[in-house]
């Protein structure tokens, strides 16, 4: 908390609390988009503006511009307007005086300091705070290198900003050591206004003019000026190692520009040609450039696959699936890799059912998509090392990848390494998106959506340095019986895609997700079946029960509820280990139903035990499906042991092993997926074969017996348990079978 910063929010609260447009910030000391927007919000009013905005625009500009195109010592400026200009300064660090409304020597210095890191003290000589200075003070960028800045990237953001400041256009931009979407638009704004276009022409778009621009201005060694200042400085924002910031291009340039080249399959030239501009400019690049892999969601034909090879394509990206309850027909076609084989095409698979918004993306859906990944691969004839590239298909900002999009193949990857080790996993996005979630080990190779060029995970981030392919262009191929349109991509060598193809396996009598129209007719059956063993639909009477089951603080609609929760899930499992879904089903809503106090109290024990509490036990049944981490890590060596998963055995005798499976058990996903391998190593136990799509009546109730244990109590589980599993198949059944 910063006590000036404090005052600068108690200022904009007493003195324009009660304006309309105004509202009140939050008096925590911490500077943040809140505070700046209320200042330029203040600023607006002082300035006559009825149409208050946090957004510091033209018509801001225009009219500081008119009214007060200086503030300083002797101009006369409004108290008010000065205390403003100190709230600001105090607010992006810099001393602002007492805010009192007095343009003393502090706040000068301050101004003339402000001036002086953003690189233009020498256009804005002097203490007085200008229209533009003003817009740079009320917004959150910095004008010193912040945490993991680049000292080069600074001092270029200084250059552009003393050079071009004084163009129409062209604004502050921060000066932190970081390139960005703002610092990109800048650059390319740069490059027009060094064309010669007017401020109406230089837009920042990466049109004709420009392109035509650039194309007459080749750099090579020997070249100067301010053209190899933003070449160069195109470099350095594209992390080229080893760039500096230069007026002289010379043979070292040269050199770094010949790796750049290699690196994004340009023609190795070692000068700063136009494809090379392109290529640093804008994330699609010279999108006329011929591509050597597409991908598309129409089916390849004889027809189609003669003309693209002969439009020079040799890999080809193809949907695994379709999107549910859409029309439309993308997923590959029943023999069209056999096509693609006969015809010398690879192919490359692309998993995607959505994946177009943020809320999409969580470790759950993660989990879920990687099991229908390794169904679709597996039913298509996919070979072990084949890499599938799954989509994240949306803008997503840099804080959604943090807080969504890394779990989310987090869960992709473990269920991968744990069910299909052969496959790899690839990631097809925007540039930041790719290079975080490669920079986290979950992926091996991106697949890059470069042709969304507007994208903020495009703009202002390199190309990721695992890249595969990359999008930059929809185009058409072909004619007539031959006609197809494509997403040209270049293709890095990374991934060469498959040539060779199993006979596709399509399981049957699997079990599907569950139709929820059923909702209320399923959960009545169960309520009615718990009901007559004992367990109402909330409470109970029996204080005796051994079990606690009419004890629960879940009521059975809320534990019905939560197991429906996880049907994608459970689904999934069920198909990858062809078992009955209503086995995993079945003691989830119990133990759900039946968790009370005492689990609670257990829980607390065991976190006491491994964290230096004054009593403790090393284990106890948790999580959704109450499940003892000893018992999950017999149940998974045996898993492993037995070809059916891959992993790390470990020992349910080291309290090391136990404690962080316990706390893997927490987590809803993982919990789920081992109540099934504690079926199947408990069905081994008892000398009852693995469960499967046909396992008997009697074998399952004795499976779901063992899951509680082997004593009396166990056979009672098994068989409460074996009813509410005739009630979930009562359902499960009709689905499957149509």
């Amino acid at each position: 908390m910063d006590e000036m910063v404090l005052r600068a929010q108690r200022f904009i609260n007493t003195i324009y609390g009660n304006v309309p447009g105004i509202t009140k910030v939050a008096e925590d000391g911490i500077t943040g988009w809140a505070t700046m927007g209320a200042l330029t919000r203040c600023l607006q009013h002082e300035l006559g503006i009825t149409a208050l905005s946090d957004k510091f625009g033209q018509t801001t500009m225009s009219t500081l511009q008119s009214t007060w195109p200086s503030i300083g010592p002797g101009t006369g400026a409004p108290a008010n307007l000065v205390r403003i200009v100190q709230s600001g300064l105090y607010c992006k660090g810099y001393d602002g005086g007492q805010i009192d409304g007095i343009f003393n020597d502090r706040v000068a210095a301050a101004v003339q300091k402000l001036k002086s890191d953003a690189g233009v003290s020498g256009v804005y000589p002097g203490a007085d705070m200008v229209p533009k200075v003003f817009k740079a003070l009320l917004n959150m960028d910095a004008y010193v290198v912040v945490s993991g800045g680049n000292p080069v990237v600074r001092s270029i953001q200084q250059w552009m900003n003393d050079r071009y400041v004084n163009r129409a256009g062209f604004f502050i931009v921060p000066c932190d050591g970081h390139f960005s979407r703002d610092v990109q638009k800048a650059l390319m704004l740069a490059v027009q206004f060094e064309l010669g276009m007017s401020d109406s022409d230089a837009t920042g778009v990466f049109g004709p003019a420009t392109q035509a621009g650039l194309k007459a201005n080749t750099l090579s060694v020997g070249s100067s000026g301010p053209w190899v200042r933003l070449f160069s400085a195109a470099m350095v924002f594209n992390r080229r190692d080893g760039v500096t910031f230069t007026g002289t291009f010379d043979s070292h340039l040269s050199r770094q520009v010949r790796k750049f080249q290699a690196f994004v399959k340009l023609p190795v030239t070692g000068k700063g040609d136009f494809q090379t501009w392109a290529s640093l400019l804008v994330s699609t690049g010279d999108a006329t450039r011929k591509g050597s892999a597409f991908d598309c969601v129409t089916e390849i034909t004889p027809a189609r696959a003669d003309a693209l090879i002969a439009a020079g394509y040799r890999i080809a990206g193809r949907y695994l699936c379709n999107v549910p309850d859409t029309t439309l027909n993308k997923m590959i076609q029943p023999g069209e890799l056999a096509v693609l084989a006969a015809k010398g095409l690879r192919v490359f698979p692309i998993y995607q059912t959505s994946g177009e918004s943020v809320d999409y993306f969580r470790y759950a859906q993660g989990v879920v998509d990687a099991f229908a990944a390794i169904e679709w691969a597996r039913r298509h004839g996919f070979r072990s090392g084949t890499r599938i590239y799954f989509a994240v298909d949306f803008d997503a900002l840099d804080h959604q990848v943090t807080s969504n999009v890394i779990p989310h193949f987090r869960g992709i990857a473990n269920m991968m390494n744990e069910h299909a080790r052969g496959y790899k996993v690839g990631i097809y996005g925007p540039r930041n998106v790719c290079s975080r979630v490669s920079a986290m080990g979950l992926t091996s190779a991106s697949f890059v959506s470069d042709m969304s060029s507007g994208y903020s995970g495009n703009l202002g981030y390199p190309m990721p340095a695992d890249w595969a392919f990359d999008q930059i262009a929809t185009i058409t191929v072909g004619s007539a019986a031959g006609k197809i349109q494509i997403d040209d991509n270049i293709a890095s060598g990374l991934d060469e895609g498959q040539s060779r193809f199993n006979p596709g396996t399509v399981a049957t009598g699997l079990d599907v997700g569950f139709d929820m129209s059923k909702r209320g007719a399923l959960l009545q059956d169960a309520r009615n079946y718990l009901a007559s063993i004992g367990v109402p639909e909330e409470g109970g009477s029996d204080l005796f029960d051994k079990d606690n089951a009419t004890l629960g603080c879940n009521t059975t609609t809320e534990a019905f509820d939560i197991t429906l929760t996880h049907d994608k899930l459970i689904t999934g499992l069920a198909r990858r280990l062809k078992m009955r879904k209503a086995l995993i089903q079945a003691p989830i809503l119990w133990e759900i139903r039946k968790w009370n106090p005492a689990d609670l109290a257990a829980d607390n024990l065991v976190r006491s035990h491994y964290t230096g509490g004054p009593i403790g036990t090393n284990d106890c049944s948790t999580g959704p499906a109450q499940i003892f981490a000893a018992t999950a890590i017999k149940a998974r060596n045996h898993a492993i042991q037995k070809g059916i998963i891959s992993g790390a055995i470990l020992d349910p005798a080291d309290e090391t092993d136990l404690w962080a499976v316990w706390q893997k058990l927490q987590d809803p996903s993982y919990n789920i997926t081992t109540v099934a391998y504690v079926h199947i190593w408990g069905a081994a136990e008892i000398g009852v074969a693995r469960p499967g799509l046909a396992t008997g009546e009697n074998n399952t109730r004795r499976i779901l017996a063992r899951y509680n244990g082997v004593n009396a109590a166990a056979e009672q589980y098994g068989r409460e348990l074996l009813g509410l599993y005739k009630v979930f198949e009562k359902y499960n059944a009709p689905l499957r079978a149509g």
